[in-house]
Protein backbone atom coordinates (compact mmCIF):
# COMPACT_ATOMS: atom_id res chain seq x y z
CA UNK A 1 0.00 0.00 0.00
CA UNK A 2 1.24 3.50 -1.15
CA UNK A 3 -0.05 6.23 1.19
CA UNK A 4 -0.69 9.73 0.67
CA UNK A 5 1.07 11.10 3.69
CA UNK A 6 4.25 9.42 3.02
CA UNK A 7 6.22 11.20 0.27
CA UNK A 8 8.52 9.14 -2.30
CA UNK A 9 9.10 9.11 -5.64
CA UNK A 10 7.23 6.19 -6.77
CA UNK A 11 4.50 7.08 -4.12
CA UNK A 12 3.58 11.02 -5.90
CA UNK A 13 3.93 9.20 -9.37
CA UNK A 14 0.81 6.63 -8.11
CA UNK A 15 -1.20 9.68 -6.58
CA UNK A 16 -0.79 11.87 -9.62
CA UNK A 17 -1.15 9.51 -12.86
CA UNK A 18 -4.94 9.23 -14.10
CA UNK A 19 -5.70 5.68 -12.65
CA UNK A 20 -8.62 5.00 -15.09
CA UNK A 21 -6.29 5.55 -18.37
CA UNK A 22 -3.43 3.51 -17.24
CA UNK A 23 -6.17 0.86 -16.72
CA UNK A 24 -7.48 0.91 -20.36
CA UNK A 25 -4.05 0.52 -21.49
CA UNK A 26 -3.31 -2.03 -19.22
CA UNK A 27 -6.61 -3.69 -20.53
CA UNK A 28 -5.88 -3.89 -24.62
CA UNK A 29 -2.13 -4.99 -23.77
CA UNK A 30 -3.92 -8.10 -22.18
CA UNK A 31 -6.26 -8.37 -24.83
CA UNK A 32 -3.29 -8.22 -26.89
CA UNK A 33 -1.61 -11.49 -25.72
CA UNK A 34 -5.28 -13.36 -25.53
CA UNK A 35 -6.42 -12.32 -29.35
CA UNK A 36 -2.91 -13.51 -30.72
CA UNK A 37 -3.88 -16.92 -29.14
CA UNK A 38 -6.51 -17.06 -31.77
CA UNK A 39 -4.94 -15.19 -34.47
CA UNK A 40 -0.94 -16.41 -33.96
CA UNK A 41 -1.19 -20.27 -34.39
CA UNK A 42 -2.68 -20.76 -37.82
CA UNK A 43 -0.06 -18.29 -39.21
CA UNK A 44 3.22 -20.07 -37.50
CA UNK A 45 1.91 -23.19 -38.51
CA UNK A 46 2.17 -21.88 -42.37
CA UNK A 47 5.62 -20.46 -41.65
CA UNK A 48 6.20 -24.16 -39.81
CA UNK A 49 7.21 -22.31 -36.34
CA UNK A 50 6.41 -23.14 -33.29
CA UNK A 51 2.34 -23.07 -32.54
CA UNK A 52 2.46 -19.96 -29.94
CA UNK A 53 5.60 -18.54 -31.55
CA UNK A 54 4.10 -15.21 -31.95
CA UNK A 55 1.97 -15.26 -28.64
CA UNK A 56 5.17 -16.09 -26.68
CA UNK A 57 6.93 -13.52 -28.83
CA UNK A 58 4.56 -11.26 -27.72
CA UNK A 59 4.38 -11.66 -24.09
CA UNK A 60 8.23 -11.36 -24.09
CA UNK A 61 7.64 -7.90 -25.44
CA UNK A 62 5.27 -6.91 -23.32
CA UNK A 63 7.94 -6.84 -20.62
CA UNK A 64 10.36 -3.85 -21.61
CA UNK A 65 7.27 -2.04 -23.18
CA UNK A 66 5.64 -1.96 -20.16
CA UNK A 67 9.33 -1.09 -18.46
CA UNK A 68 9.44 1.69 -21.22
CA UNK A 69 5.94 2.64 -20.72
CA UNK A 70 6.53 3.14 -16.47
CA UNK A 71 9.80 4.19 -17.15
CA UNK A 72 8.61 7.80 -19.72
CA UNK A 73 5.88 8.22 -16.74
CA UNK A 74 8.04 9.15 -14.70
CA UNK A 75 9.29 12.19 -16.74
CA UNK A 76 8.61 15.79 -15.90
CA UNK A 77 7.50 17.40 -19.30
CA UNK A 78 10.80 18.96 -19.99
CA UNK A 79 12.57 15.56 -19.79
CA UNK A 80 9.71 14.54 -21.93
CA UNK A 81 10.76 16.80 -24.83
CA UNK A 82 14.44 16.00 -23.90
CA UNK A 83 13.92 12.12 -24.14
CA UNK A 84 11.71 12.69 -27.52
CA UNK A 85 14.53 14.92 -29.34
CA UNK A 86 17.14 11.81 -29.03
CA UNK A 87 14.39 9.15 -30.02
CA UNK A 88 13.54 11.44 -32.99
CA UNK A 89 17.44 11.57 -34.05
CA UNK A 90 18.20 8.27 -33.42
CA UNK A 91 15.04 6.82 -35.09
CA UNK A 92 15.37 9.23 -38.25
CA UNK A 93 18.91 7.57 -38.69
CA UNK A 94 17.82 3.99 -38.27
CA UNK A 95 15.65 5.25 -40.75
CA UNK A 96 17.26 6.67 -43.46
CA UNK A 97 19.93 3.45 -42.82
CA UNK A 98 16.73 1.25 -43.07
CA UNK A 99 16.00 2.63 -46.53
CA UNK A 100 20.24 2.16 -47.63
CA UNK A 101 21.03 -1.31 -45.84
CA UNK A 102 17.66 -2.84 -45.22
CA UNK A 103 16.13 -5.79 -46.75
CA UNK A 104 13.32 -5.53 -49.00
CA UNK A 105 10.44 -7.05 -47.97
CA UNK A 106 6.66 -6.56 -49.73
CA UNK A 107 8.53 -4.05 -52.18
CA UNK A 108 9.46 -1.69 -49.11
CA UNK A 109 12.93 -1.24 -47.15
CA UNK A 110 11.38 -0.68 -43.68
CA UNK A 111 13.32 -2.76 -41.85
CA UNK A 112 16.58 -2.58 -40.69
CA UNK A 113 18.38 -5.61 -38.53
CA UNK A 114 20.60 -5.17 -35.54
CA UNK A 115 21.94 -7.92 -33.96
CA UNK A 116 19.76 -10.25 -35.62
CA UNK A 117 16.91 -8.53 -34.33
CA UNK A 118 14.33 -6.92 -36.48
CA UNK A 119 13.84 -3.35 -36.04
CA UNK A 120 11.02 -0.55 -37.69
CA UNK A 121 12.08 2.44 -36.80
CA UNK A 122 9.55 4.90 -38.26
CA UNK A 123 7.35 2.88 -35.41
CA UNK A 124 9.48 5.10 -32.88
CA UNK A 125 9.56 8.45 -35.40
CA UNK A 126 5.97 9.12 -35.01
CA UNK A 127 5.79 9.43 -31.55
CA UNK A 128 8.85 11.65 -31.22
CA UNK A 129 7.71 13.60 -34.07
CA UNK A 130 4.30 14.39 -32.56
CA UNK A 131 6.28 15.73 -28.90
CA UNK A 132 8.91 18.15 -31.22
CA UNK A 133 6.06 18.96 -33.40
CA UNK A 134 3.80 20.36 -30.62
CA UNK A 135 7.23 21.93 -28.52
CA UNK A 136 7.69 23.82 -31.30
CA UNK A 137 4.08 24.94 -31.85
CA UNK A 138 4.12 25.70 -27.91
CA UNK A 139 7.10 28.05 -28.42
CA UNK A 140 4.98 30.41 -31.26
CA UNK A 141 4.88 33.05 -28.64
CA UNK A 142 8.80 33.59 -27.63
CA UNK A 143 10.38 36.08 -30.22
CA UNK A 144 13.62 34.50 -29.44
CA UNK A 145 12.90 30.78 -31.26
CA UNK A 146 10.95 30.07 -34.42
CA UNK A 147 8.44 27.84 -32.96
CA UNK A 148 6.33 27.53 -36.15
CA UNK A 149 8.93 27.29 -38.82
CA UNK A 150 10.63 24.64 -37.04
CA UNK A 151 7.44 22.60 -36.61
CA UNK A 152 7.22 23.52 -40.51
CA UNK A 153 10.54 22.30 -41.25
CA UNK A 154 10.00 18.90 -38.97
CA UNK A 155 7.03 17.62 -41.58
CA UNK A 156 9.39 17.38 -44.66
CA UNK A 157 12.41 16.06 -42.71
CA UNK A 158 10.19 13.09 -41.23
CA UNK A 159 7.86 12.16 -44.37
CA UNK A 160 10.74 12.88 -46.89
CA UNK A 161 12.27 9.25 -46.10
CA UNK A 162 8.84 7.61 -44.99
CA UNK A 163 7.86 8.24 -48.85
CA UNK A 164 11.42 7.14 -50.17
CA UNK A 165 10.93 3.54 -48.39
CA UNK A 166 7.51 3.20 -49.49
CA UNK A 167 5.27 3.94 -46.95
CA UNK A 168 2.38 5.88 -47.84
CA UNK A 169 0.20 5.41 -44.66
CA UNK A 170 2.67 6.23 -41.93
CA UNK A 171 3.03 9.51 -44.22
CA UNK A 172 -0.39 9.91 -44.10
CA UNK A 173 -0.90 9.48 -40.45
CA UNK A 174 2.00 11.81 -39.59
CA UNK A 175 0.82 14.36 -41.97
CA UNK A 176 -2.74 14.11 -40.36
CA UNK A 177 -1.92 14.17 -36.85
CA UNK A 178 0.64 17.19 -38.07
CA UNK A 179 -2.02 19.30 -39.47
CA UNK A 180 -4.30 18.80 -36.69
CA UNK A 181 -1.91 19.56 -34.27
CA UNK A 182 -1.37 22.87 -36.80
CA UNK A 183 -5.03 23.88 -36.13
CA UNK A 184 -5.34 22.95 -32.35
CA UNK A 185 -1.93 25.36 -31.92
CA UNK A 186 -4.41 28.30 -33.18
CA UNK A 187 -4.04 28.19 -37.16
CA UNK A 188 -5.82 30.37 -39.55
CA UNK A 189 -9.17 28.70 -41.48
CA UNK A 190 -7.27 30.15 -44.80
CA UNK A 191 -4.31 27.78 -44.03
CA UNK A 192 -6.48 24.64 -43.01
CA UNK A 193 -8.06 25.30 -46.68
CA UNK A 194 -4.39 25.75 -47.82
CA UNK A 195 -3.68 22.04 -46.08
CA UNK A 196 -6.25 20.24 -46.77
CA UNK A 197 -5.70 21.21 -51.14
CA UNK A 198 -2.62 20.23 -50.55
CA UNK A 199 -2.99 16.99 -48.88
CA UNK A 200 -5.45 16.36 -51.64
CA UNK A 201 -2.88 17.53 -53.97
CA UNK A 202 -0.30 15.07 -52.14
CA UNK A 203 -2.61 12.09 -52.95
CA UNK A 204 -3.53 12.72 -56.06
CA UNK A 205 0.42 12.85 -57.22
CA UNK A 206 0.63 10.20 -55.04
CA UNK A 207 -2.09 7.96 -57.04
CA UNK A 208 -0.22 9.28 -60.10
CA UNK A 209 3.48 8.65 -59.59
CA UNK A 210 3.71 5.75 -57.14
CA UNK A 211 2.46 2.79 -58.67
CA UNK A 212 2.06 0.35 -55.66
CA UNK A 213 -0.28 3.29 -54.29
CA UNK A 214 -2.11 3.51 -57.52
CA UNK A 215 -1.95 -0.48 -57.50
CA UNK A 216 -3.55 -0.54 -54.12
CA UNK A 217 -6.20 2.07 -54.67
CA UNK A 218 -7.44 0.13 -57.52
CA UNK A 219 -7.27 -3.01 -56.07
CA UNK A 220 -9.50 -1.83 -53.29
CA UNK A 221 -12.10 -0.63 -56.08
CA UNK A 222 -12.14 -3.58 -57.81
CA UNK A 223 -13.83 -6.88 -57.25
CA UNK A 224 -11.10 -9.13 -57.40
CA UNK A 225 -7.14 -9.17 -56.78
CA UNK A 226 -5.24 -9.54 -53.51
CA UNK A 227 -6.83 -7.31 -51.34
CA UNK A 228 -9.79 -7.93 -51.99
CA UNK A 229 -9.64 -11.81 -50.90
CA UNK A 230 -8.29 -10.90 -47.66
CA UNK A 231 -11.04 -8.36 -46.99
CA UNK A 232 -13.73 -10.84 -48.31
CA UNK A 233 -12.25 -13.62 -45.49
CA UNK A 234 -12.00 -10.68 -43.19
CA UNK A 235 -16.06 -9.44 -43.74
CA UNK A 236 -17.02 -13.37 -43.30
CA UNK A 237 -15.08 -13.80 -40.19
CA UNK A 238 -17.66 -11.01 -39.00
CA UNK A 239 -20.59 -12.95 -40.55
CA UNK A 240 -19.39 -16.37 -38.98
CA UNK A 241 -18.58 -14.87 -35.62
CA UNK A 242 -21.68 -13.45 -35.03
CA UNK A 243 -22.65 -11.06 -32.46
CA UNK A 244 -20.49 -13.72 -29.38
CA UNK A 245 -18.69 -15.66 -31.61
CA UNK A 246 -17.61 -19.41 -32.00
CA UNK A 247 -15.72 -19.69 -29.43
CA UNK A 248 -11.58 -19.74 -28.90
CA UNK A 249 -9.79 -21.61 -30.75
CA UNK A 250 -12.81 -22.44 -33.26
CA UNK A 251 -12.24 -19.77 -36.07
CA UNK A 252 -11.61 -21.63 -39.61
CA UNK A 253 -11.57 -17.89 -41.90
CA UNK A 254 -7.83 -17.24 -39.67
CA UNK A 255 -6.27 -19.94 -41.61
CA UNK A 256 -6.93 -18.80 -44.79
CA UNK A 257 -5.19 -14.64 -43.82
CA UNK A 258 -2.28 -14.00 -44.47
CA UNK A 259 -2.04 -11.44 -41.78
CA UNK A 260 -4.60 -12.85 -39.17
CA UNK A 261 -2.07 -11.82 -36.41
CA UNK A 262 -1.32 -8.47 -37.31
CA UNK A 263 -3.22 -6.72 -40.06
CA UNK A 264 -6.44 -8.62 -39.59
CA UNK A 265 -6.40 -9.57 -36.15
CA UNK A 266 -9.75 -7.73 -35.18
CA UNK A 267 -11.86 -9.92 -38.06
CA UNK A 268 -10.40 -12.98 -35.94
CA UNK A 269 -11.38 -11.39 -33.01
CA UNK A 270 -15.01 -11.32 -34.10
CA UNK A 271 -15.05 -14.62 -35.75
CA UNK A 272 -13.78 -16.39 -31.93
CA UNK A 273 -14.85 -14.07 -29.95
CA UNK A 274 -18.07 -12.21 -31.30
CA UNK A 275 -18.86 -8.67 -32.52
CA UNK A 276 -19.69 -7.60 -28.99
CA UNK A 277 -16.42 -8.24 -27.85
CA UNK A 278 -15.32 -6.42 -30.97
CA UNK A 279 -17.25 -3.27 -29.92
CA UNK A 280 -15.88 -3.15 -26.39
CA UNK A 281 -12.18 -3.09 -28.01
CA UNK A 282 -13.84 -0.06 -29.74
CA UNK A 283 -15.29 1.25 -26.89
CA UNK A 284 -12.07 1.03 -24.61
CA UNK A 285 -10.52 2.83 -27.91
CA UNK A 286 -12.54 5.38 -27.52
CA UNK A 287 -12.71 5.99 -23.38
CA UNK A 288 -8.65 5.95 -23.86
CA UNK A 289 -9.05 9.46 -26.62
CA UNK A 290 -11.95 10.96 -25.11
CA UNK A 291 -10.32 10.83 -21.59
CA UNK A 292 -7.31 11.95 -22.68
CA UNK A 293 -8.49 14.84 -24.52
CA UNK A 294 -10.46 15.73 -21.49
CA UNK A 295 -7.32 15.70 -19.20
CA UNK A 296 -5.30 17.44 -21.91
CA UNK A 297 -7.67 20.39 -21.58
CA UNK A 298 -6.60 20.81 -17.71
CA UNK A 299 -3.18 21.07 -18.66
CA UNK A 300 -1.53 24.59 -17.95
CA UNK A 301 1.41 24.40 -20.38
CA UNK A 302 0.29 24.64 -23.81
CA UNK A 303 2.80 22.15 -24.88
CA UNK A 304 1.01 19.50 -22.85
CA UNK A 305 -1.92 20.57 -24.51
CA UNK A 306 -0.53 19.92 -27.81
CA UNK A 307 1.86 16.90 -27.11
CA UNK A 308 -1.44 14.50 -25.53
CA UNK A 309 -3.79 15.95 -28.45
CA UNK A 310 -1.48 14.78 -30.97
CA UNK A 311 -0.43 11.67 -29.46
CA UNK A 312 -4.33 10.68 -28.90
CA UNK A 313 -5.46 11.42 -32.50
CA UNK A 314 -2.21 9.50 -33.69
CA UNK A 315 -3.36 6.45 -31.19
CA UNK A 316 -7.24 6.84 -32.44
CA UNK A 317 -6.46 7.28 -36.08
CA UNK A 318 -4.11 4.48 -36.26
CA UNK A 319 -6.74 2.13 -34.54
CA UNK A 320 -9.72 3.31 -36.73
CA UNK A 321 -7.67 2.55 -39.52
CA UNK A 322 -6.55 -0.81 -38.84
CA UNK A 323 -10.53 -1.33 -37.83
CA UNK A 324 -11.78 -0.01 -41.05
CA UNK A 325 -9.61 -2.12 -43.60
CA UNK A 326 -11.16 -5.18 -41.70
CA UNK A 327 -14.66 -4.16 -42.72
CA UNK A 328 -13.53 -2.70 -46.62
CA UNK A 329 -13.51 0.71 -45.57
CA UNK A 330 -10.61 1.55 -46.58
CA UNK A 331 -7.66 -0.29 -48.55
CA UNK A 332 -4.98 -2.04 -46.71
CA UNK A 333 -2.72 0.60 -45.37
CA UNK A 334 -0.31 -2.44 -43.09
CA UNK A 335 -1.17 -0.54 -39.60
CA UNK A 336 -1.22 -2.48 -36.72
CA UNK A 337 -4.01 -2.17 -34.19
CA UNK A 338 -2.74 -0.62 -31.03
CA UNK A 339 -1.71 -3.42 -28.56
CA UNK A 340 -3.65 -5.92 -29.77
CA UNK A 341 -1.57 -7.12 -32.93
CA UNK A 342 1.72 -8.81 -33.23
CA UNK A 343 4.94 -6.18 -33.87
CA UNK A 344 7.99 -6.00 -31.13
CA UNK A 345 8.55 -2.16 -32.98
CA UNK A 346 5.04 -1.30 -33.12
CA UNK A 347 4.32 -2.24 -29.09
CA UNK A 348 7.61 -0.66 -27.67
CA UNK A 349 7.06 2.67 -29.76
CA UNK A 350 3.07 2.54 -28.54
CA UNK A 351 4.44 2.27 -24.70
CA UNK A 352 6.59 5.54 -25.65
CA UNK A 353 3.45 6.58 -26.83
CA UNK A 354 1.54 6.22 -23.93
CA UNK A 355 4.17 6.89 -21.54
CA UNK A 356 4.47 10.28 -22.83
CA UNK A 357 0.45 10.93 -22.50
CA UNK A 358 0.60 9.42 -18.90
CA UNK A 359 3.78 11.61 -17.96
CA UNK A 360 2.16 15.20 -19.47
CA UNK A 361 -1.70 14.55 -17.94
CA UNK A 362 -0.46 14.02 -14.48
CA UNK A 363 -1.40 16.08 -11.54
CA UNK A 364 1.77 18.29 -11.06
CA UNK A 365 0.14 22.06 -9.18
CA UNK A 366 3.34 23.06 -8.63
CA UNK A 367 5.33 22.37 -11.67
CA UNK A 368 1.95 23.75 -13.79
CA UNK A 369 1.45 26.79 -11.37
CA UNK A 370 5.66 27.45 -12.88
CA UNK A 371 4.80 26.93 -16.39
CA UNK A 372 1.98 28.37 -16.24
CA UNK A 373 4.04 31.99 -14.55
CA UNK A 374 6.33 31.17 -17.35
CA UNK A 375 4.69 31.06 -20.20
CA UNK A 376 2.15 34.28 -19.27
CA UNK A 377 6.30 36.06 -18.72
CA UNK A 378 6.93 35.27 -22.26
CA UNK A 379 3.04 36.78 -23.56
CA UNK A 380 3.36 39.95 -21.46
CA UNK A 381 3.80 43.79 -23.00
CA UNK A 382 7.35 44.54 -22.43
CA UNK A 383 7.36 47.09 -18.93
CA UNK A 384 4.91 44.45 -16.72
CA UNK A 385 6.20 42.15 -14.60
CA UNK A 386 3.62 38.62 -13.56
CA UNK A 387 3.81 37.17 -10.43
CA UNK A 388 2.88 33.54 -9.96
CA UNK A 389 -0.15 32.86 -8.06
Amino acid sequence: MVSRARRSFLGDWWWTVDKPLLAAFGVLMLCGVVFLMAGGPPVAQRLRLDTFHFVNRQALFLVPAIATMLFVSLLTPRLVRRFSLLAFVGSLALVWAALRFGPEIKGAHRWIFIFGMGLQPSEFLKPAFVVLAAWAFSEKARSDMPGPALALLLLPISIVPLILQPDFGQTMLITVVWAAMFFVAGLHWFWVMGLGGAGIAGILAAYQFLPHVRGRIERFLSEDGGDRFQVEAALNSFTSGGWLGRGPGEGTFKRILPDAHTDFIFAVTAEEFGIAICLFIVAVYLFIVLRGLSLARRAEDAFSRLAVTGLLLMFGLQAAINMAVNVHLVPAKGMTLPFISYGGSSLISLAFATGCIIALTRRRPGADGLEASVEARREAPRGYVVRPA
